[in-house]
């Protein structure tokens, strides 16, 4: 299974604008180390699977075709965007498949063209979908959410993105399997004021131990995070991912 990190920055994306602290100056000198929205895309058995469509442009990133489904983990605007353009394409429909969220973004259920919107998933049942094995799991963000463990010949990958913290049953259900790569949303350096809808790095590295994934990627990352990463360092088995990263799992 390929995955790859389309993007990792938050809804503010790094640099942000107007900004002039270290993290965006860099940003703006460097393009590699510019955060576009977070979203990522799986390859595996000659399919292709789009984990959140924040990117802009995504018509022009795939051919016709290309999309055998797209996953949705919410309905902010920076995890939706990019179907504005792509429902009003051509060919093949492709199913997209989310949250029990009725009121969705915009017009998007209205007037979905070739975007085929699933049932409703419903938390913890499990989808197959080709050669992966997708079960929502529920989050705690401003809207509804749900992460999703995807697994794959006994190889289990957990993509948790947006939330604070997580909810109870989710925590449980996650300690009791063997987690090998953890993508986590991280969106704040560490502060004595509790993070909202988003985690901070303490909040972070804390999930990190509850779980005990071999390797944990902290994602949706903005730029006090960045400034923090450049003066602190990670503990061992846990790492920022960046815009454009591919791992061979």
């Amino acid at each position: 299974m390929q995955f790859t990190f389309l993007g990792t920055g938050d809804v503010r994306q790094v640099p942000v604008f107007g900004c002039d602290c270290a993290a965006c100056l860099g940003a703006q000198q460097h393009s590699a180390r510019r955060r576009t929205p977070s979203s990522a895309l799986i390859r595996q058995g000659g399919e292709t699977t789009l984990l959140d469509a924040g990117q802009c442009h995504l018509e022009e990133q795939f051919a016709p075709g290309e999309l055998d489904r797209i996953f949705l983990t919410h309905f902010h605007m920076d995890h939706v965007q990019g179907l504005f353009a792509l429902r009003w394409g051509m060919g093949a429909k492709i199913p997209v498949y989310c949250p029990p969220d009725e009121e969705g973004c915009d017009d998007l259920y209205r007037h979905p063209g070739l975007l085929a919107f699933q049932p409703f998933l419903r938390p913890f049942d499990p989808l197959p979908c080709g050669d992966l094995l997708f079960t929502p799991l529920p989050l705690i963000h401003s809207k509804i959410t749900f992460g999703y463990l995807i697994e794959h010949q006994g190889f289990r990958l957990a993509y948790l993105t947006d939330t604070v913290g997580l909810p109870v049953e989710t925590l449980h259900w996650l300690q009791q399997r063997k987690i090998d790569h953890l993508v986590l949303d991280c969106s704040y350096a560490p502060s004595d004021l509790p993070p909202r809808n988003h985690n901070d790095i303490s909040l972070a590295l804390a999930l990190h131990q509850q779980l005990a994934p071999q390797q944990t990627w902290l994602t949706h990352i903005g730029h006090e995070v960045d400034n923090w990463l450049a003066e602190n360092a990670l503990p061992p088995g846990v790492a920022a991912a960046c815009d454009g990263l591919t791992l061979q799992l």
